[in-house]
C-alpha cells in the first residue's frame, strides 16, 4: 500500500517526497505541474483523477493548494476549486477506498485577523483555541477545507490530522521589509512565526503514524518559541530587548553579519499542542540559529536548502518569485 501526496511538485510536497523515497515508502506524488517527484499529472478538482491515484493508497498527505502569493493572479472561485472542492474530492474518494489515515496541511494564515493585535495592545498568543477570522480568500478557504475534514471524521469516522503550518518558503515580503536581508528575516521569524520545513516534514509524519490512535487533531507546527505569554507585552514596545535578554550572546552575533532583531513582535505561534499529543520534536529553533552563526553554518536544514526557491506560475514577476498583492 502507498501513501499519496498531493501537491508534489511544490516545496512541501517536493519534501515529503524525498523523504519517503529515501526511506523505501511507498508513494505516489500527484500534482498539475510535473516535477522529477510527481508519478501522476492532473488536477484534485477533477474527481475521476481523485478517484484513480488513490487505487491501494493506505494514507493521504493533502498538500496541495493556492497558496496567499497566489491570491494577486488566481481568482476566488480558483481558489475554491482547488482548496474546497478538490479537498472534498479527497475526503470522498478516501472514504468510499477505504483509506486510514488523512493529514490536511493548513496554515496559520486561517487565523486571520486574529493574528494583528490592535495598537498599543500586546503581541497576539496564538493557539489552537484562537478563533478564525478570515481575512482573505485563502484563509478562508483553509478554514472551510478543515471543517470538510472534521465533517468527515465525525461523519465517517475518517480518521484526520490538520496541521497549521506557519511560513517555511520565501514569502513575498522576506526580503522588502526596509534594510532587512532575507537570511535576516528568516532567522528572526523563527523566534514566532516561521518552521523549517524538515521539521514540517517530520511533523506531517508523525500525523500519518497516529492518525488512527487520536483520530481527529489539529495542530499548530512552527519553531518552538522561546517566549512566554507573560513576554507579549513588551515584545510590542522592545521585541529586541526580550530576545537580548533571553539569549544574551545574540547581539554580538548578530553585529558580525550586520544583522538586526525587528523592533516589534505582533504574534506567537505556539506549539506545545503539538509536542505533547504528537511528540514532535523541531529542532530548528532560534538557538539553532545562534549556534550555527557562531561557527558559520547555514541556519536551514539541508531538506531546506535541497528544495531552494521555487514559483507555481511560468511568470516571472519583477517583485520576485510571486508578484505582490
Amino acid at each position: 500500500m502507498a501513501i499519496l501526496v498531493t501537491g508534489s511538485s511544490g516545496h512541501l510536497g517536493e519534501a515529503l517526497m524525498r523523504t519517503l523515497r529515501s526511506g523505501g515508502q511507498m508513494v505516489r506524488g500527484i500534482d498539475i505541474k510535473p516535477s522529477a517527484f510527481t508519478d501522476q499529472i492532473g488536477s484534485i478538482a477533477d474527481r475521476g483523477f481523485v478517484r484513480e491515484t488513490m487505487a491501494g493508497v493506505h494514507a493521504v498527505l493533502h498538500t496541495a493548494t493556492l497558496h496567499k502569493p497566489h491570491i494577486a493572479t488566481h481568482s476566488n472561485q480558483d481558489f475554491l476549486d482547488t482548496n474546497l472542492t478538490g479537498t472534498l474530492n479527497l475526503l470522498e474518494e478516501a472514504v468510499s477506498q477505504g483509506i486510514e489515515r488523512f493529514v490536511f496541511t493548513s496554515t496559520t494564515s486561517a487565523f486571520g485577523a486574529a493574528l494583528t493585535p490592535a495598537a498599543g495592545e500586546p503581541a497576539a498568543w496564538i493557539t489552537e483555541g484562537v478563533a478564525p477570522i478570515s481575512r482573505n480568500i485563502y484563509g478562508f478557504s483553509k478554514v472551510a477545507a478543515e471543517s470538510l475534514c472534521e465533517l468527515f471524521h465525525r461523519r465517517h469516522k475518517l480518521s484526520v490530522i490538520l496541521l497549521r503550518t506557519s511560513r517555511f518558503f520565501p514569502e513575498t515580503d522576506d526580503a522588502v521589509r526596509g534594510k532587512f536581508t532575507q537570511d535576516n528575516v528568516q532567522a528572526n521569524e523563527l523566534l514566532n512565526r516561521r518552521v523549517d520545513i524538515a521539521d514540517v516534514v517530520s511533523a506531517h509524519l508523525l500525523a500519518a503514524e497516529k492518525a488512527k490512535a487520536i483520530g481527529f487533531g489539529r495542530f499548530i507546527i512552527s519553531a518552538t518559541t522561546p517566549f512566554e505569554q507573560a513576554d507579549m507585552a513588551a515584545l510590542r514596545r522592545d521585541a529586541a530587548a526580550v530576545v537580548e535578554r533571553l539569549f544574551p550572546d545574540c547581539a554580538s552575533l548578530y553585529a558580525e553579519r550586520n544583522w538586526r532583531l525587528f523592533p516589534e513582535l505582533d504574534r506567537v505561534y505556539v506549539n506545545r499542542l503539538a509536542t505533547s499529543e504528537l511528540g514532535w520534536r523541531p529542532e530548528y529553533d532560534f538557538r539553532h540559529v545562534l549556534d550555527c552563526l557562531r561557527t558559520g553554518r547555514d541556519f536551514r536544514s539541508q531538506l531546506a536548502v535541497d528544495i531552494g526557491v521555487r514559483g507555481y506560475r511560468d511568470e516571472v514577476f519583477e517583485e520576485g518569485t510571486y508578484p505582490k498583492a
